[in-house]
């Protein structure tokens, strides 16, 4: 307001570039036995390990590190971001990353052969008594947490990850998140799970693919949208 003083807050912060290159070297003795369940094959889009890198952000990144909000480029934010950082405040003891709910039925998809097998499973089906998976474009990563975890540690050594591949029936396509689905499966323990508003899915794919019968139960969500998720190229709303 005109003639009222305005008082400007400086707020110490540093930014910090990191070659994708140097990132990927460091990522793949980690990521290489997974790449296998949780990519497409060779070549394809989330084959490269900078789609893995989430998984072992906490062996990369700097000691001094604690904890790291990742974020996919294709997001609209609607409240500051700070109040997504709080997040981390609501973590249970045994959580280390806060991920939000895959908003389609990809997981009852990728889930197939294993539903299939367990008729009366939870896995891939929607909220709020399924287990839809999760979707990777906004994540909460308690870096020294994971540092920390013996199961998280374990779950990472290929004959783990081989292990519940083989029991859940499981390959998928889609980098981390399958990785993450995975092991929430087994392991609901480690994830505190954010509320859709914080990553409002917009793509509709399987609507139109096989699914519409039972599309809205994943894609429902209530409640003031926070951050919209314009996934698959989806026009994200002005409003």
């Amino acid at each position: 307001m005109e003639g009222r003083e305005r008082k400007i807050w400086h707020t110490p912060a540093g930014v910090v570039f990191h070659d994708v290159g140097v990132l990927t070297d460091k990522l793949f003795p980690v990521v290489e036995a997974m790449q296998k369940h949780f990519s497409a094959g060779s070549g394809t889009y989330y084959s490269d390990s900078i789609f893995f890198l989430s998984v072992a952000m906490h062996q990369i990144m700097p000691k001094e590190i604690l904890r790291i909000i990742q974020l996919d480029l294709d997001l609209k934010y609607k409240t500051n971001i700070r109040e997504l950082f709080e997040e981390f405040d609501s973590f249970l003891p045994d959580a280390i990353i806060g991920i939000a709910r895959e908003m389609q039925p990809v997981y009852r998809h990728t889930f197939w052969q294993f539903r299939h097998e367990n008729p009366k499973t939870r896995v891939g089906n929607p909220p709020p008594e399924g287990l839809p998976g999760f979707n990777s474009g906004v994540m909460l990563l308690n870096l020294e947490a994971m540092r920390q975890s013996a199961l998280y540690s374990r779950l990472l050594e290929p004959a783990h990850v081989q292990r519940l591949a083989d029991k859940y029936r499981f390959r998928g396509h889609l980098g981390d998140q399958d990785f993450f689905t995975m092991i929430g499966m087994e392991h609901p323990e480690l994830f505190h799970v954010l509320d859709c508003t914080w990553n409002r899915q917009l793509c509709t794919w399987w609507r139109d693919h096989g699914y519409s019968d039972v599309f809205e139960a994943y894609f429902r969500c209530e409640g003031h949208v926070k951050i919209y998720h314009g996934n698959c190229n989806t026009p994200i709303p002005d409003a």
